[in-house]
């Protein structure tokens, strides 16, 4: 049988690179991988189903389950995972000290419907009583004026989203006092360039989150990977073989990792960082699959619908390929 040559569109990472450089195989599948950003690929797959095998924003993929046109078929492979305590920038000259201080103000999005800002939505209403139509919310370009929606959203009466000017920037408008605040997955740059007036909300980020998960143990999915429907229904054999492909190439990462002889990621107090999680979240820092996942995936889908995003309630039941849902054992 000769492998299926298949398009494979992801993220440049450690968990993923034993699949790129050939160390571990997908079962039946001579992959062509893609190392392209995130709103790259989401573009082009949610625009065009321009992939055969694609990381796909959670977020987005619950909308087209939920409207009945999923061109991907989804499995329990979270490509991307973060806690979002990171994501929320403020002016620091507002009087902005607890969340609760958002009331009222304006805050930049560069999609209202971006995995990142479903969490950060629900975590701000579900913990500190603030509710999206508490806010009045800015979309726009971060670095490049006129960034589209990927997905047309229809949102609750309540919600205000009004389009930056024309011509105009978040970062600018955050680093120059237009906007009060910014929420998304990636740091403003006034952030990163130090401005002496945009910090996090939460200031000790790492902490909050620590918290966070002792209380619900939720570690946030942002990324599922997709595989298109028309192949899986050709080739039932091929979901199972990307999540144990997927789970491999984890494992070799993990084992990278564990290493401590020479750290294998450009930064100091690895193995110290490494203990602090471990002591938090357990020897399982990621998991793959949904039965350790479901409580996660069902939080995000009842923000998801709370929100307005997807029209009616999507269940964990319906992300995902059946052949996923159980792996053989020894």
């Amino acid at each position: 049988m000769t492998n299926l040559s298949l398009s494979l569109a992801m993220g440049n990472y450690d968990r993923t690179r034993a699949i790129v450089d050939g160390t571990v195989k997908i079962d039946g599948v001579d992959p062509v991988p893609m190392l392209l950003s995130p709103e790259e690929m989401f573009f082009r797959a949610f625009r065009h189903q321009a992939f055969d095998i694609s990381e796909l924003s959670l977020s987005s993929y619950s909308i087209s389950v939920a409207r009945g046109d999923p061109h991907y078929v989804a499995v329990p492979v979270f490509l991307s995972r973060a806690f979002r305590h990171t994501s929320v920038y403020i002016r620091t000259d507002r009087g902005i000290d607890r969340p609760e201080d958002l009331k009222g103000r304006k805050i930049g999005i560069a999609e209202y419907q971006l995995s990142a800002n479903v969490w950060v939505r629900g975590i701000l209403e579900e913990h500190f009583g603030v509710k999206p139509s508490d806010i009045e919310w800015v979309r726009g370009g971060m670095d490049t004026p006129g960034r589209p929606e990927k997905i047309k959203v229809d949102l609750p009466d309540d919600v205000r989203v009004t389009l930056a000017p024309e011509g105009s920037t978040l970062n600018q408008m955050l680093a120059d006092g237009e906007i009060d605040g910014f929420i998304g997955p990636r740091w403003p740059r006034c952030f990163s360039e130090g401005h002496p007036h945009v910090g996090r909300l939460f200031s000790d980020s790492i902490g909050a989150a620590e918290g966070y998960f002792r209380e619900t143990q939720i570690f946030p999915i942002m990324h599922v990977l997709g595989v298109r429907r028309s192949l899986a229904e050709e080739h039932p054999w091929l979901p199972g073989a990307l999540v144990k492909g997927f789970t491999q190439s984890k494992a070799a990462a993990q084992e990278a990792l564990n290493d401590t002889s020479a750290t294998k990621v450009t930064m100091p107090f690895v193995e110290d960082t490494l203990n602090r999680v471990r002591a938090v979240m357990g020897p399982d820092l990621w998991s793959y699959g949904v039965a350790p996942n479901t409580h996660v995936l069902d939080k995000f889908l009842q923000y998801h619908h709370d929100q307005g995003l997807s029209p009616q309630r999507v269940s964990v039941e319906d992300l995902f390929h059946p052949s996923t849902y159980e792996a053989y054992s020894l």
